[in-house]
């Protein structure tokens, strides 16, 4: 029997979605729709986070200020949040499901757990219409996990600890230390830690490595260690109890952790 009654997975980066795309892409058109040219580096900062949370982020940051001031506009208010996230939303739900291919190696981790009676949550940043058009595609390549908490179904998301406190119910699980949250994201790390649970990051499969399965396969050894250090900085920086490269490596982790090796 594991001492750990549950795991909650976030999706994009970790589940599905390897490199952390969809939401790149999104964020790049919805801002250009209003003359803002943004990069994947800039729509990649905030990742993790409730997207009207990360849209606002942006428009904070000064160099994407300067773009909405040359327009003629004042300083962005939360109406031009809403505005950026009215167009971001639909263009996520049709990329969406584009970009739901499980992460290697997920469905033998989630069965690897199922099978030790770990029971399965979910987090995200997305809202739940995004959601809606995700879930039917994992669940295709046989991953429905036990719960979902969207972004938006609670007054606060990531970083706070209100979605896992959810999970905690959904889930019945307790206490905090016998649930693990696994993310590549820095916010996503930090709900973790907020709701006192163990915490793993993802360095590879994620948004802080930002490349695809193909890419990072084709990369030079030593190429692909830089990566993983530097990824792993990040995330160790956000408080992650452990780092790992993928949720394919979990099953190995936790065996460490119950032995007491890791």
């Amino acid at each position: 029997m594991s001492k750990f009654k549950a795991v909650v997975f976030d999706w994009a980066g970790t589940m599905i979605d390897f490199g952390s795309f969809a939401p790149v892409d999104a964020v790049i058109t919805a801002f250009g729709r209003f003359g803002i040219e943004v990069s994947a580096a800039d729509a990649r900062k905030p990742m993790g986070a409730r997207k009207w949370d990360h849209i606002r982020e942006m428009l904070d940051e000064p160099h994407i200020a300067a773009q909405w001031h040359a327009g003629g506009r004042t300083d962005a208010a939360d109406a031009d949040v809403d505005s950026i996230h009215a167009e971001f939303v639909p263009l996520m739900e049709t990329m969406a499901a584009d970009h739901a291919t499980l992460v290697p190696g997920a469905l033998e981790t989630v069965n690897w757990l199922r099978a030790r009676g770990i029971r399965i949550g979910s987090t995200t940043g997305y809202p739940r219409s995004i959601m809606e058009r995700i879930l039917p595609v994992a669940a295709a390549q046989g991953y429905a996990p036990d719960n979902l908490v969207c972004s938006g179904d609670l007054a606060e998301g990531r970083p706070g600890p209100l979605m896992m406190y959810r999970c905690f119910i959904d889930l019945v699980a307790h206490p905090p230390q016998s649930v693990i949250k696994v993310d590549d994201t820095a916010p996503g790390i930090a709900e973790g830690i907020a709701a006192g649970c163990v915490t793993v990051g993802l360095s590879l499969s994620g948004n802080e490595a930002a490349l695809s399965a193909s890419e990072l396969a084709a990369l030079p050894a030593a190429e692909r260690d830089a990566l993983r250090a530097k990824a792993t900085a990040v995330l160790r920086d956000a408080g992650a109890d452990h780092v790992i490269d993928t949720v394919a490596d979990l099953p190995a982790l936790i065996e460490r952790i119950e032995a007491g090796r890791a």
